[in-house]
């Protein structure tokens, strides 16, 4: 039997359960998302000061502290992004003729 079949059908096998609906996710709303969206932000802030102040008094890992700096950094650049595609639509819309 040739190995690179097998392979390729077990990493369909193993990428298949992440192409199926999430009935869970579809089921809320654009609005709930956002919400939960917003609190994931505010949470992952507040994590990252929490490990920042316990590196700072020479209690926490500095593995900790670099890994809680990368995830705030992605999360304001995300945030940043999100915010300029809003204003931009915005900008679209005010240049629509009436």
């Amino acid at each position: 039997m040739d190995i690179r079949s097998l392979s390729a059908t077990s990493g369909y096998a193993a990428a298949r359960p992440a192409t199926k609906i999430d009935p869970e996710h579809t089921a809320t709303s654009p609005t709930a998302r956002i919400k939960a969206s917003f609190e994931e932000f505010n949470n992952t802030l507040q994590q990252s000061e929490q490990t920042s102040v316990t590196a700072m008094t020479g209690n926490g890992d500095p593995h900790a502290l670099v890994q809680a700096l990368a995830q705030t950094e992605l999360a304001v650049e995300t945030a940043v992004t999100v915010r300029n595609k809003v204003v931009e639509a915005y900008q679209e819309i005010l240049r629509m003729p009436v």
